[in-house]
């Protein structure tokens, strides 16, 4: 048995990615801070050497005096200091640093900036030129830019350990604020599967875990809906089935006992044969119904005269309607419209409209079987001279059993299947059927529009 590979949870996800994005700023922004931090320390230790050079400069004689009391009052730092006269001579434990350019620009009035080496180690250089004439050089070790940075990039550390801390919990609070909804969701959805109905998800949390607990709400009123409409439908297909069946077996029993005998048996041969040809278009309309339904229907196309085969199905009608004592007519242009379909599922569907039509069209009423060419395709029309359909008939016509089980005891009513069977019909032949509830001849006008390609309607 293959081991269930378990998923990592959203909330932990959650967490581990912000807190890698974190760790990843953090790693980039230290990275930066760490190169930044050097050159800001040695920027400001040459800010403060060029302050101090600034002001002893004011006064070179003393400016020996100020340094060794500023040393000993502050500890020492390394700070050096180097005259230059007004001659060009230099003196001071720093002369070795100044060379001839930089003297050459001290004598001109102008500071120097720079680098140097004392004894083999590097120093910082700033001079400033004296009033009197000459200058003042101050140096310092660079050593002492080093331990500045250290000291910055020491202080680095905590909010940068903040900030991780802070991205990690924000993940948590984030994580828990999307994973409770979707949990509910979750098992709102759980138990849905398991047939419970009348559920609510509390539509919380972010836009797009809102719209998933609406979309489970509407699942869940449109799977309670559809249950309902199943259990009418199977109320309605056992009413039809037992009616029937009852008949069957109470002349069956009547024959067996010899309850009809003679000159009887002939008639109850005819109403068995009736009861049974009932259940067979029943059971008929069911299977036609689930092939249509089927991933795997198939559709046989090629072009087809719509007149002629309007023409065929009049032929035919017409004789059955005198039989009912209802006035069939059929009206087309005469003339070939011509479309790319499946021919026989297109009589099929005339045929379904058609019967369901004479059903209810009372004796002496016409019954219409219209033919009409449009720029799009073909319309066919099937109007009915009977009681016609409310709004609420129209709005529930296609849907299986419901008019009929409105209907029972009322007027006849076929299987409740041949409207849902002609809506399906429609559909996969790249049409559309639609009813209203009263036509030209006072009952229900059923239209149903054809497209010239179906392929190409599909497309569009």
């Amino acid at each position: 048995m293959t081991p269930v590979r378990r998923r990592a949870a959203l909330a932990g996800s959650v967490v581990l990615l912000t807190t890698a994005v974190a760790a990843v700023a953090v790693l980039v922004t230290a990275l930066f801070a760490w190169r930044t931090i050097r050159s800001t320390a040695e920027s400001q230790e040459r800010d403060q050497l060029s302050r101090q050079a600034e002001v002893m400069a004011r006064t070179p004689a003393l400016a020996t005096l100020m340094l060794d009391r500023q040393q000993l009052i502050a500890g020492p730092n390394g700070t050096e200091l180097a005259l230059v006269g007004t001659t060009g001579a230099v003196q001071g434990p720093a002369a070795p640093v100044v060379g001839a350019a930089w003297r050459t620009t001290l004598l001109a009035g102008r500071d120097v900036s720079g680098t140097g080496f004392l004894d083999g180690q590097e120093v910082l250089v700033e001079g400033v030129p004296a009033r009197t004439g000459g200058g003042l050089v101050l140096i310092r070790p660079m050593s002492s830019v080093d331990e500045a940075a250290d000291r910055m990039r020491g202080a680095l550390v905590l909010p940068l350990g903040l900030g991780l801390s802070g991205a990690a919990l924000a993940g948590a609070l984030l994580a828990r604020r999307l994973a409770r909804p979707l949990v509910s969701a979750a098992r709102t959805a759980h138990r849905l599967s398991e047939g419970e109905r009348g559920l609510r998800v509390p539509a919380e949390g972010p836009a797009e875990v809102s719209e998933l607990a609406t979309a489970l709400n509407s699942l869940d009123a449109a799977l309670a809906h559809s249950e309902q409409r199943q259990r009418d439908f199977l109320m309605s297909v056992s009413h039809e089935i037992r009616t029937p069946l009852t008949t069957v077996r109470g002349y069956a029993e009547a024959l067996a006992d010899k309850v009809i005998t003679g000159d009887e048996v002939p008639e109850a041969g005819r109403i068995l044969g009736g009861e049974i040809e009932r259940l067979e278009r029943f059971v008929g309309d069911l299977l036609a119904l689930a092939r249509l339904e089927a991933d795997d229907f198939r559709l046989d196309t090629d072009e087809v005269d719509v007149d002629a085969l309007v023409a065929r199905a009049a032929t035919v009608w017409s004789a059955r309607c005198t039989g009912h004592d209802v006035v069939f007519r059929a009206e087309r242009p005469g003339h070939p419209v011509r479309i790319t379909t499946d021919g026989f599922r297109v009589r099929q569907l005339v045929d379904g409209l058609l019967e369901n039509a004479l059903r209810v069209t009372p004796a002496g009423r016409p019954l219409v079987l219209a033919l009409c060419q449009e720029d799009t395709g073909a319309r066919l029309e099937v109007r009915d001279g009977g009681p016609g359909l409310t709004e609420e008939d129209v709005a529930v016509a296609f849907e299986r059993g419901t008019l009929t089980a409105r209907y029972r005891g009322v007027r006849a009513v076929g299987s409740g299947l041949g409207l849902a069977l002609a809506h399906r019909l429609a559909t996969l032949l790249g049409g559309t059927v639609t009813v209203q509830g009263h036509g030209p001849e006072g009952g229900a006008c059923f239209t149903v529009r054809l497209p010239a390609d179906p392929g190409l309607s599909r497309l569009s």
